[in-house]
C-alpha cells in the first residue's frame, strides 16, 4: 500500500510545480529613483533643474509587457511631488496614477513605491511630474514598453532606439513661473526648444541600418513639426497602436503625444540635420540636432528641411492619415482590428469646450465655464473613505451652459463599460491637446468650426488608431469614442501645462456600486494619507 502511496504523491507534487511554473507571475522589475535639484544650462543660461538620480532628462524605463514595476521614488525637493506615468493605463488602478486627484504628494525628504503593471500595453510613453510646474524644470523620461517575444511586432527589429524628448523650455525658475501665473498672468512665449534636455544632439548610427525614433512631445504649450534632412520616416506606432506603416517627410506631434518611426540610414556618408520646429506660433522656434553616420567625415551642411508654416489644414489632414493597422496584434496576439468600435453605439454625448477666462480678476481656464481647483483630500481617498464635501458632481455639466466661469473641484460621474462620444469644442485661436488618464481612445473626427450631429457623418469608423491625447485645431473639434473599461477616478486635462495648472481639467469618476477586485484594486497597503483622510486606516 505504501509503495502505490509514495508514486502518487509524487505525481501530484510534479502537477502542482508543473501548474505553478505556467501560472507564473509576470517578472518584477526594481527600481530605486532620488528626486532632487541640480544646475544646467541648456539655453545657456544656469537655472535649476530637476534631476532623477542625478541625471535630465531623467532615466528611460525599458519594461516588456505586463512587468510588474515596483518603483520607489525619494523626494528630496523642497515641495511635495509627485510623477505620473503618461498612457501606462494603469488598469483597475488608478491608485497607482500619481495625480492630485487620486494620490497625496509625496513630502519633502520621504518617498512613496509606485507599483504597476504596463499591462496588455505596448509603445512610446512618457513620464513627468504632476505637481505644481515641476514639469517646467524637468523630472521627466521615456517609457518604452517592448512586446513580448512571442508576441511579433509588424516590422523588422531595428538596429536601435533613439528617444527623443522634445518641447518648449523656459530659461526661469519653475518657481517663478508658478507665482506668475498664481498672480493672474499668462505665460510669455517660451524661450527655445530642448532635444533630450539640450538645445541639440548628436544621433549616430550605420548606414543601411534601420533605427526607431521614438519622438514626445514634453513641452508645456507648443506643438512641433519633426523632420530629417534627405530622409523618410515610417510611422509604425502612435501611443500604444500599431498603425499604418505610411511614409513621412515631416511628422506634426502635439503636446503630450508620441510617436515611433523607423528611419533607414539609404543616403550618402555624410551627416545630416535633424529639426523640430514649433508649429502654429508667429515666431518660429527651431532646434537642430545632428544626425550623424558613423563612417561619415563630413559635417551637415546645406538649407534646413523646410516643414509646414501655419497651414493648420495641412496639419488636419495629415491626422486623418494616422489609421489603425487592423490586421496587426499590439500586446495581444488578437488583429487591433478585432474590436469594432465603429459598431457600437455610444451610450452618451459629452461635449467639453475649452475657454479663457476671468475669475476674480485673475487668468483661469474652463472646461464649460468650470475653472478646477484642487482640493484638500484626494478625490480618490474621499471616495474610498467616505468623506463628503471634497468634490461635486454636478458642477461641470456634459454640454456648454453658457454660465458665467467659476471654481469647482469638479467631477463627472460616469458608470463602468459606458462607451462615450467625447467631443472637444475649441472656440479659440490656439491649438489645443487633451489627454485622459487611464485610457486609450479612439479619435474619429476632425473638423472646423462647431461640431453638429451632422458632424459624425465625416466619422472613420472603420481604421482610427488608438490613442491617449488628442489635438483640437484652432476654432475647431475633435471627437473621440472611449470604452468606459477601466474603473477608478481618471483625470481628464489640458495636456498643456499652465491651462491645466489654471483649472482646465476635471475628473471622470468610472463607478460599479459592486465592489470586486474583478473591477478594482484596494487601495495599496503604502498609500501616504493627506488632507481629511490623516489617521484613517487604509
Amino acid at each position: 500500500m505504501e509503495k502505490k502511496v509514495v508514486p502518487i504523491l509524487v505525481i501530484f507534487i510534479l502537477c502542482v510545480l508543473s501548474f505553478c511554473v505556467v501560472k507564473g507571475e509576470d517578472p518584477y522589475k526594481y527600481y530605486t529613483w532620488t528626486v532632487t535639484y541640480g544646475t544646467a544650462s541648456p539655453l545657456g543660461v544656469p537655472q535649476q533643474v530637476i534631476l532623477i538620480n542625478g541625471q535630465f532628462p531623467g532615466p528611460t524605463l525599458d519594461v516588456v509587457t505586463n512587468d510588474n514595476i515596483i518603483l520607489n521614488l525619494f523626494n528630496k525637493l523642497d515641495q511635495p511631488f509627485l510623477m505620473t506615468w503618461n498612457g501606462i493605463k494603469q488598469r483597475k488602478n488608478s491608485w497607482q496614477d500619481g495625480v492630485l486627484g487620486t494620490n497625496c504628494p509625496i513630502p519633502p525628504n520621504s518617498n512613496f513605491t509606485y507599483k504597476f503593471q504596463p499591462k496588455d500595453q505596448i509603445g512610446g510613453y512618457t513620464y513627468f511630474p504632476s505637481t505644481a510646474m515641476h514639469k517646467a524644470a524637468g523630472g521627466f523620461g521615456a517609457i518604452n514598453v517592448y512586446a513580448r517575444p512571442r508576441i511579433p511586432v509588424p516590422y523588422a527589429i531595428p538596429a536601435a532606439d533613439f528617444n527623443l524628448l522634445i518641447g518648449d523650455w523656459y530659461k526661469a525658475n519653475h518657481k517663478g513661473l508658478q507665482q506668475y501665473l498664481d498672480s493672474g498672468r499668462s505665460l510669455t512665449f517660451p524661450d527655445g526648444i530642448l532635444v533630450n534636455g539640450q538645445p541639440r544632439t548628436t544621433i549616430s548610427g550605420d548606414q543601411g541600418k534601420t533605427y526607431m525614433f521614438r519622438i514626445s512631445n514634453m513641452g508645456l504649450s507648443t506643438s512641433f513639426n519633426f523632420r530629417i534632412q534627405g530622409h523618410k520616416m515610417k510611422l509604425v506606432e502612435v501611443e500604444g497602436s500599431n498603425v499604418v506603416q505610411n511614409i513621412y517627410d515631416s511628422l506634426d506631434v502635439h503636446v503630450g503625444q508620441s510617436a515611433s518611426v523607423l528611419v533607414t540610414l539609404d543616403q550618402p556618408a555624410r551627416d545630416y540635420y535633424i529639426v523640430a520646429s514649433t508649429r502654429f506660433t508667429r515666431k518660429v522656434l527651431t532646434s537642430v540636432s545632428v544626425l550623424h553616420y558613423t563612417n561619415s567625415h563630413t559635417p551637415a551642411y546645406g538649407p534646413l528641411p523646410a516643414g509646414p508654416t501655419y497651414q493648420v489644414h495641412w496639419s488636419m489632414q495629415q491626422a486623418r492619415t494616422l489609421r489603425w493597422n487592423l490586421t496587426s496584434n499590439a500586446a495581444r496576439p488578437n488583429p487591433q482590428g478585432s474590436f469594432h468600435y465603429g459598431t457600437i453605439k455610444p451610450t452618451r454625448t459629452i461635449v467639453l469646450s475649452n475657454s479663457a477666462s476671468l475669475i476674480n480678476g485673475k487668468k483661469r481656464y474652463t472646461i464649460n465655464g468650470v475653472s478646477y481647483i484642487n482640493a484638500d483630500t484626494p478625490l480618490k481617498l474621499a471616495d474610498h473613505f467616505n468623506i463628503p464635501g471634497v468634490y461635486s458632481t454636478s458642477t461641470i455639466q456634459a454640454f456648454p451652459t453658457g454660465n458665467g466661469p467659476f471654481l469647482a473641484t469638479s467631477v463627472m460621474p460616469a458608470s463602468l463599460h459606458d462607451f462615450l462620444e467625447i467631443v472637444f469644442q475649441n472656440n479659440e485661436n490656439s491649438v489645443q491637446s487633451w489627454h485622459l488618464d487611464g485610457y486609450d481612445f479612439w479619435p474619429v473626427g476632425y473638423g472646423s468650426g462647431q461640431w453638429s450631429q451632422a458632424s459624425r457623418k465625416s466619422y472613420n469608423l472603420v481604421d482610427a488608431l488608438t490613442r491617449h491625447t488628442v489635438q483640437v485645431y484652432p476654432n475647431s473639434w475633435s471627437a473621440i469614442y472611449v470604452s468606459l473599461d477601466n474603473q477608478g477616478m481618471w483625470n481628464l486635462r489640458s495636456a498643456m501645462w499652465e491651462r491645466q495648472y489654471l483649472g482646465q481639467q476635471f475628473y471622470l469618476r468610472v463607478y460599479n456600486p459592486v465592489k470586486s477586485l474583478a473591477n478594482e484594486y484596494d487601495i495599496p497597503s503604502n498609500a501616504l494619507l493627506c488632507g481629511r483622510a490623516v489617521g484613517r486606516h487604509s
